[in-house]
């Protein structure tokens, strides 16, 4: 299956990232769209929301088929939104408990019921452990659509329930040169190697964040390599080929969770340079070494 996006909301490297992990009619139970105020992320979950209520065997949302008209007008029986950027209240725990309730309800018309669930971050935590009941054991066509301003916003046991799909923009400048080399650093001898990748962060908070984003999704990647996946959401194939041929399953599911620890802390203001240097040498224990 092909996605059709409406514009260039997100960049091109997330809307490749969305059309591989739904290759073949794969529709994720729940995906996570994460990225800052002008990162694209509604538009994005637009289009997906479309795309699962599009009755066109071919590209999806083909935009002319009476799903892709219904969702368009806003008025797809299978299409539920609630809107927390808009309402920093809009999810109560009892708004959330009624979603997990019509889960289990059959589509209307659709393939699949979506519920898109916009600035999950302002969700209290009551609200996110009512939703990960649903996200533990979702019933069969269900698609959940969230974004957030950042995954670290989320309780570790919402996250990973979810896809996490990291959108251009946002304030995330990043750097895949640096990623990579402190990714495969966990595999070299020296663990100098390691802290010397890290080097530079101490004055470059925005970088680190956008680093450490594309770390997460380069260890899910090669955590689906470890289980034979092919959809890979970094794009960076060879290394994640690397990480899943040098470390067990154990070892990257551990460094996945360290990062998003690293994440969390650095959205609360962590010093940047003693986190820098505390995420390494916890890179380096979970890689077994």
């Amino acid at each position: 299956m092909s996605i059709r996006f409406a514009g260039p909301e997100g960049g091109a490297e997330i809307q490749e990232a969305l059309s591989l992990a739904f290759e073949g009619e794969r529709f994720p139970h729940a995906v996570l769209l994460e990225g800052g105020p002008g990162s694209g992320t509604d538009r994005l979950a637009a289009d997906l929301a479309r795309a699962a209520v599009c009755l066109s065997p071919g590209e999806k949302p083909c935009g002319v088929c009476s799903g892709c008209v219904k969702a368009a007008a806003g008025s797809h029986p299978d299409i539920f939104t609630v809107d927390g950027d808009a309402d920093t209240r809009a999810f109560p725990v009892d708004t959330i408990r009624q979603i997990r309730s019509d889960a289990y309800v059959r589509p209307n018309e659709a393939p699949r019921r979506v519920f898109v669930l916009l600035g999950v971050q302002n969700m209290s935590e009551i609200s996110q452990n009512a939703l990960l009941k649903v996200l533990e054991e979702p019933p069969r066509n269900v698609f959940f659509v969230l974004t957030a301003v950042s995954a670290a916003a989320l309780l570790p046991t919402v996250r990973s329930r979810v896809q996490v799909f990291s959108a251009a923009g946002g304030g995330l400048p990043g750097d895949w040169e640096t990623a990579e080399r402190l990714a495969r650093a966990v595999l070299a001898p020296a663990e100098a190697e390691l802290v010397f990748a890290a080097a530079g962060f101490a004055g470059n908070r925005e970088t680190f964040r956008g680093v450490l984003r594309q770390l997460s999704a380069l260890f899910r990647d090669a955590l689906a390599g470890r289980s034979g996946g092919t959809a890979m959401i970094s794009g960076r194939e060879e290394t994640a080929a690397f990480l899943s041929g040098g470390l067990t399953r154990r070892s990257l599911m551990r460094m996945l969770e360290e990062t998003e620890t690293a994440r969390a802390a650095l959205e609360q203001n962590a010093n940047t340079a003693l986190l820098a240097a505390d995420y390494c040498a916890r890179l380096s224990t979970a890689a077994g070494r």
